[in-house]
C-alpha cells in the first residue's frame, strides 16, 4: 500500500454532529491507537489505552494486523467510519485479533461509558500487509 494522505480517507457520516465530524477529519490517518506507546521494535508496537469514566480516545486508523486485550472490564461506545455505533461490555482478559489485507483499514473512536476505568493493551504487527501510519499527536 502506498502511504495515504488525509485527502484519501473517507468523509465522516453526514448525520453525525459537527464536533464528531471534525474529530473524525482530524484523526483519520492517525496511527495513534492508544494512550501511550509503551514499546516499539522492528516487529511490533505495544500500546496502553486507559480511559476514565466519560473519557474518550478520538478517531484513529488501524491498518496493521493487531490484537487487543482488556486489562479491566467495563463498557465502551465506538463510532465507526461506516456510520455504525457499537456499545460493548468488556471483561478482563477479553481479546480480539484483527487482520487488514492490503489497502484496507478501520477508523473509529472509543469512549468509556461505564463507571470504572477501562484499560487495554494493544499489539500491532509492523510486518503487516500495509505500511504503518505515523503516530500523530
Amino acid at each position: 500500500m502506498t502511504q495515504q494522505t488525509r485527502a484519501h480517507w473517507p468523509a465522516p457520516p453526514g448525520d453525525w454532529p459537527q464536533d464528531l465530524r471534525a474529530d473524525f477529519a482530524a484523526g483519520a490517518g492517525s496511527g495513534r491507537v492508544g494512550s501511550r506507546l509503551v514499546s516499539e521494535t522492528d516487529r511490533v508496537r505495544v500500546w496502553s489505552l486507559s480511559l476514565k469514566p466519560g473519557a474518550r480516545i478520538g478517531f484513529h486508523t488501524h491498518v496493521l494486523d493487531y490484537f487487543w486485550t482488556a486489562v479491566t472490564g467495563g463498557r465502551a461506545r465506538s463510532h465507526h467510519a461506516d456510520g455504525r455505533i457499537r456499545e460493548t461490555t468488556y471483561a478482563p482478559g477479553d481479546t480480539q485479533h484483527h487482520t487488514f489485507p492490503l489497502g484496507t483499514f478501520m477508523i473509529h473512536d472509543l469512549e468509556n461509558i461505564g463507571e470504572t476505568e477501562l484499560t487495554f493493551t494493544t499489539v500491532e504487527f509492523l510486518d503487516s500487509a500495509n505500511l504503518p501510519l505515523p503516530v500523530l499527536p
